[in-house]
């Protein structure tokens, strides 16, 4: 009732039932903090400048505490507390009255959660906060390229296409001949006859079995919202098999190998690979001297006399 009382004196009106609840909403309104922000989303390419939106809706304290945090995976931490900006933002962005963040040179790394919060402490409701979900797309950088110079008939064959800078992610389109290759190649009378598959998330483009025509220039383009970039165009060739020349070639080093084995064989017969085979030991018997004959005995173990020894 004493807060019925107070709303309808503040107000100036009759003390009805409806205008009573009107003015005591509004009443209460003053003394409760309320943000709100103009975008709570907002996106922008690398190096540019982005503002992140936090407005002060209603508050009563004329000196509130704002606060900015950033919120990563490994926690939040401080962008913005006592007046001051820290961290990686600490030359790169200001305060835009009342409470907005202004990032003058955006990067990749900013790339997440910011939290305003606005605390008002003479306030019945003293603190709100919003949260903004940040992204800085970067432009992705010239994709590595792999086209296999030349294929055989018939074969398969896969080109690939990829960069890892840009963000969000790349999407990838091939080209042949400087015209776009379509997901399907039913969708096109230009490649109707072709058996490809092409996988735009992965960049690459995978040949079934590769025709005549499938002979060209091919590049590749990664995309995303920040913009594009092409890799040189390589050539791919599309050559037929040779089927007689590889059996003339088998036939040809068969005919060698065995012309190598008979030579081998006669060459043994003939005795050039034999060798001469030594037994006992490689010395001469040396000679008696005349009229001397040596005896070994088990006992003394060395040479001895006969009795018809003569000097």
């Amino acid at each position: 009732n004493n807060a019925n009382n107070n709303c309808c004196c503040l107000c100036n009106v009759r003390k009805t039932h409806v205008s009573s609840l009107f003015c005591l909403s509004g009443y209460l309104g003053v003394f409760a903090v309320v943000l709100k922000t103009n975008d709570e989303s907002p996106r922008t390419d690398e190096f540019d400048k982005v503002e992140l939106s936090c407005l002060i809706e209603s508050i009563s304290t004329t000196n509130p505490r704002i606060e900015w945090k950033k919120i990563t995976r490994d926690g939040p931490s401080y962008v913005y507390f006592d007046k001051k900006i820290s961290g990686d933002l600490e030359d790169r962005a200001v305060i835009r009255e009342p409470a907005s963040l202004l990032i003058t040179n955006a990067t990749r790394s900013d790339t997440a959660k910011y939290r305003c919060e606005v605390t008002a402490a003479e306030d019945q409701k003293s603190f709100d906060e919003i949260v903004i979900d940040l992204v800085v797309r970067v432009k992705p950088v010239v994709p590595k390229c792999r086209v296999p110079k030349s294929v055989p008939f018939g074969k398969s064959a896969e080109l690939s296409c990829m960069e890892e800078e840009g963000f969000p992610k790349s999407q990838y389109q091939w080209f042949k001949n400087k015209e776009e290759i379509p997901d399907d190649p039913k969708t096109s009378l230009k490649f109707f006859n072709s058996s490809y598959t092409l996988n735009a998330d992965t960049g690459t483009l995978k040949f079934i079995a590769v025709r005549k025509e499938d002979a060209g220039e091919y590049f590749c383009r990664a995309k995303n919202d920040a913009g594009h970039a092409e890799c040189a165009a390589q050539k791919m060739e599309v050559y037929d098999i040779d089927v007689v020349g590889i059996i003339l070639g088998v036939l040809v080093v068969v005919i060698v190998l065995l012309c190598i084995t008979v030579g081998i064989c006669c060459a043994y017969k003939q005795g050039y690979f034999s060798t001469q085979k030594q037994t006992g030991n490689n010395y001469k018997v040396p000679a008696k001297g005349d009229g001397v004959d040596y005896v070994r005995t088990e006992d003394e173990g060395d040479f001895r006399h006969k009795s018809s020894f003569v000097i």
